[in-house]
Parts: C-alpha cells; sequence; structure tokens
C-alpha cells in the first residue's frame, strides 16, 4: 500500500511551508511543497496528494484583510485544465480527501465559503476579523477538542498548548441561524481554554476574542479543516517555552510535541482511510 501524501502550498507571502512539510514528515508522510503557479499550471497535480495544505504567512501582506486577497486568486484562477482552482478544490473534497488550512490557510478557506461550509451554495458565511485586543497576538495558548466535534481529523477531548501569531483571528459569525447551525452540526473543532481545560471566553485566555472561543472549524464532511493556533510551530518538546520546567515536572516526556501527535494522528486517519479504499 502506498504511503500518504500531503502537499504543501507555498508562494504570495505564505511562510510557514518548511515547518509544515517538517510536520507531515516527522508525521511518516511524505511531504512536498510547491508553488501555487505550479499548480496553477499543471506542472503539479492536487489529485496526486492525498491531504492539501494551505500554511500559514501574509499571503499579499495582509494588505486588504486576513487572506482575502490569496482567496480571490483561488476562487477565480483558471488552471491549465480548464477548471477554476476552486472547482478542482470542489472535486478534491468530493473525492474524500482532506484540506488543512493554518492561521491566513484559515483566513483563506473561511473566505473562500468552504469552512463552515453550511450554505446549499458555497459563499461566505463567517468572517476572522481583528483581534479585540487590538493588536497582533504571538504567544502560547491552550485549547481543547470539544467531544462533539465530528471531524475524525483531532482527536476529541484532547488539550493541547499551541503559538498563535495573528492581528485577524477573532471569528465572527453574524447570524444566529449559522451559530445554531455550527453547534448543532458539531463543527467547532478547537476552543480555546484555561491550562485545566475549562472553556473561557475571557482574555488573554481567547486571545482574540472569537465567538464561543473558537480556535478552529471543520465543514460538515469533516474533511476540511481550518485552525488559528499553528501546530506546526511544536514538533519538539522543546519548542514549549516551559520545556525546562515541564522536564522537572516530568523526567520522562517524550521529546515530541504536542502539535506533531496531532499531526500523527491526522496522517494515521488518512492511512487507515487509504487501507479501507484499498480494501473495497
Amino acid at each position: 500500500m502506498r504511503g500518504v501524501r500531503a502537499l504543501v502550498l507555498t508562494g504570495f507571502g505564505i511562510n510557514c511551508e518548511e515547518e509544515m512539510a517538517a510536520a507531515y514528515r516527522l508525521a511518516g508522510a511524505e511531504a512536498d511543497i510547491v508553488h501555487l503557479k505550479d499548480v496553477f499550471s499543471g506542472k503539479a497535480c492536487l489529485f496526486d496528494y492525498d491531504i492539501l495544505n494551505f500554511p500559514g504567512g501574509f499571503s499579499f501582506g495582509d494588505d486588504l484583510g486576513a487572506g482575502r486577497v490569496l482567496a480571490n486568486r483561488l476562487k477565480y484562477k483558471q488552471c491549465a485544465t480548464g477548471e477554476s482552482f476552486f472547482e478542482q478544490l470542489q472535486r478534491y473534497i468530493a473525492e474524500g480527501k482532506i484540506i488543512i488550512g493554518i492561521c491566513n490557510g484559515f483566513q483563506a478557506l473561511v473566505t473562500l465559503g468552504l469552512l463552515p461550509g453550511l450554505a446549499p451554495e458555497i459563499q461566505q458565511e463567517v468572517a476572522l476579523v481583528s483581534n479585540d485586543s487590538g493588536k497582533f497576538e504571538d504567544r502560547w495558548c491552550h485549547c481543547v477538542v470539544p467531544k462533539y466535534c465530528t471531524s475524525p481529523l483531532l482527536p476529541k477531548g484532547a488539550l493541547f498548548d499551541f503559538p498563535v501569531r495573528h492581528g485577524e483571528g477573532k471569528l465572527w459569525v453574524p447570524h444566529e441561524e449559522t451559530r445554531e447551525l455550527i453547534i448543532r452540526k458539531g463543527l467547532i473543532a478547537l476552543q480555546y481554554c484555561t491550562q485545566e481545560g475549562g472553556i473561557t471566553e475571557e482574555y488573554p485566555h481567547n486571545p482574540n476574542g472569537a465567538w464561543m472561543s473558537c480556535a478552529a472549524l471543520t465543514d460538515p464532511t469533516g474533511q476540511v479543516l481550518g485552525m488559528m493556533p499553528h501546530p506546526e510551530a511544536y514538533l519538539s518538546f522543546y519548542n514549549h517555552p516551559q520545556w525546562p520546567q515541564r522536564l522537572r515536572e516530568e523526567p520522562t516526556a517524550k521529546d515530541e510535541g504536542e502539535g506533531l501527535s496531532l499531526f500523527k494522528h491526522i496522517v494515521e486517519h488518512v492511512r487507515a482511510t487509504l487501507h479501507t479504499a484499498v480494501i473495497t
């Protein structure tokens, strides 16, 4: 059986591609870093990969809003196949493949309307807007996966420490109907919390003022995942700013960072899916 393959996009200001590719390689998958222009031209094919990744960064400098220019480029760009890139993304999801966006990548997926993906006709339903603090937040936060999350890409109930690095990370959901559907369908995939795992909207635990302390969303298929924190920045135990204290408290702690454990979970899920597809 072939291995899991991850495509990590780069270009136009994306700047976390190396860390994201390293995360997949350490998690046991193959990972290729490919410029978006090479995907548009047909030099690289999305459908050769199991997981498509939009890493964090500052696409187009974020000068016109979080991920908006990148999303418009993705939505309307015609590819060498004659399809728009957005049409390819829709077909990619229909084939059961995985799409992950982190930070700026999450912002692009929201603007494209792929998250939360509730409307019959794909359109933007929520937004990621300026932090309530009025400043760029660059620090570590506690996050928990709610037990009602329907995506298999995250381990339910898991508690993580991840860094955030954003000025526009507040999830804003303007319509009550959308809020109710997100909750009812279990689409909140990660929430900011206290060190003990208690959900709170209070600053600084919630670094941006997001509705429901939401740090990540999934779509109804569970295949599309977007998050503001950066798990790819915590691949080693020693990435954590409090690693000396943690090591004293737990001398036998693994060298593995919590972000790497998340990527391993994703890769194992995809590997199991591939194995099932081969058997059937």
